[in-house]
């Protein structure tokens, strides 16, 4: 009874281990078969490349070349001679097709109006659909029109002379289809290639487009950097002068006072280089130290006249409306607007000046007005290489303002602006 139990065991063990060896056979078989194709492609792919290098003349020649060694097969020595003059002078000018297709189409339809007129039929003939597909593809719709009549006469009259058992309809179709074919072809081709054409030339409008914006990209923000760069250095340094001047004079007189303007100076050059830190690292993605130290607002305001208390320049501030809803770049803006206008008043009036900033914010606008009482108006700084006036008016254009700078009737300077915080305005920044 053991025994019988074992004989299926074994019988299904036996089936499982033929299973297996043919699905080897089978793997192993096609693994050959598929090495097998790719050395069989090699060759193939090699002979790709190795045409692609050949000049076109080259694959030209090759249909004259094949024509005339068929001609010189197949004819009888009797035949030969005219034969081979007008094989030649039908296939020979599609060596030159490519730089004069409608030229050498010309060529070979009077080699064909010859040939039929000494009736010597050739296979030579089919160098006309090439000719014809040539031009058709090398020009107009016009000239592939004629060129297409006039294969289609000469189809015309072969037909009437060579068909055979008056036979005339079905080569006269069969010919007429290849001419038409062959010119739908040219057609197509030269419709291809104008669409590549064009796609090249938007593809090079585009990048031409997308390098200009980069380089517009790259002028606006050095603009900015340089604009930055001018407000933080032009005022902590003009500030920096004034507390040196006064550490100087109070240096014997005051050195309690000398000291509080030493003080002030450094304070003053640390917070130019957290100024400088801060708007460099805007530029970097991830700078710690921009995040540190938010950009100043009108918040900081009152720091900045404090500031200029201490240099020398009596400040006041005052600011009406709520602030929280103006953006921070808006908020920037207006500090460094404020910034530059009490630095030209530090720089360009004499000791005893008094400035005052008023600041009206709005849901919709900021009105800026910075004016001073210094005696005499500060002399211009539109001059060529100054960037004060003109970076303040790229400051307020940018939210649809227009600064009004100006000595005032009665005396002093008066500096007025007005930001648009609407989408025009926030479209502009």
């Amino acid at each position: 009874m053991t025994e019988a139990a074992a004989e299926p065991g074994s019988a299904h063990s036996a089936r499982h281990r033929d299973r297996a060896r043919r699905a080897r056979t089978a793997v192993r078989l096609t693994g050959y078969a598929g090495l097998a194709s790719v050395r069989a492609a090699r060759p193939v792919r090699a002979a790709r490349r190795w045409s692609r290098r050949l000049p076109p003349m080259v694959g030209d020649a090759l249909l004259p070349v094949l024509l005339l060694l068929n001609i010189m097969t197949t004819r009888a020595p009797r035949e030969l001679p005219v034969a081979v003059v007008l094989t030649a002078a039908l296939a020979l000018p599609l060596v030159w097709r490519r730089r004069a297709p409608l030229t050498v189409f010309g060529a070979v339809a009077a080699a064909a109006f010859v040939q039929w007129l000494m009736d010597v039929p050739l296979p030579a003939d089919v160098a006309l659909l090439v000719a014809l597909y040539t031009a058709a593809a090398n020009s107009g719709r016009r000239g592939t029109l004629v060129a297409g009549a006039v294969v289609e006469g000469g189809a015309l009259l072969a037909c009437l002379r060579w068909a055979t058992g008056g036979a005339f309809l079905t080569p006269f179709v069969a010919v007429t289809a290849m001419v038409v074919a062959a010119a739908v072809l040219g057609v197509n081709v030269r419709t291809t290639r104008a669409y590549l054409a064009a796609l090249e030339e938007r593809a090079a409008r585009l990048q031409q487009q997308q390098d200009q914006q980069a380089r517009l990209a790259v002028a606006e923000e050095r603009t900015r950097i340089t604009r930055e760069m001018h407000d933080i250095v032009t005022h902590n340094l003009s500030v920096m002068v004034a507390l040196a001047d006064a550490a100087v004079y109070a240096q014997h007189r005051s050195p309690d006072k000398a000291t509080t303007a030493m003080l002030q100076i450094s304070e003053t050059g640390r917070q130019a280089l957290t100024d400088m830190r801060r708007s460099l690292g805007i530029l970097r993605t991830g700078e710690p130290d921009a995040e540190r130290h938010p950009l100043p607002g009108i918040a900081q305001l009152q720091t900045l006249a404090d500031q200029m208390c201490a240099a020398g320049l009596p400040t006041r501030v005052e600011v009406r409306g709520g602030h929280i809803h103006v953006p921070a770049t808006a908020q920037l803006t207006v500090y460094r607007l404020v910034q530059e206008a009490l630095t030209n008043t530090l720089k360009h009036t004499p000791a005893g000046t008094h400035a005052k900033v008023r600041i009206r914010c709005s849901t919709e606008t900021v009105t800026v007005d910075v004016t001073d009482n210094g005696p005499c108006p500060p002399p211009p700084d539109a001059a060529p290489s100054g960037h004060g006036i003109p970076g303040m008016r790229e400051r307020s254009a940018a939210y649809g303002g227009k600064l009004q700078a100006g000595p005032l009737p009665g005396g002093g300077w008066r500096v007025r602006t007005r930001l648009f915080l609407g989408s025009s305005g926030a479209a502009s920044a």
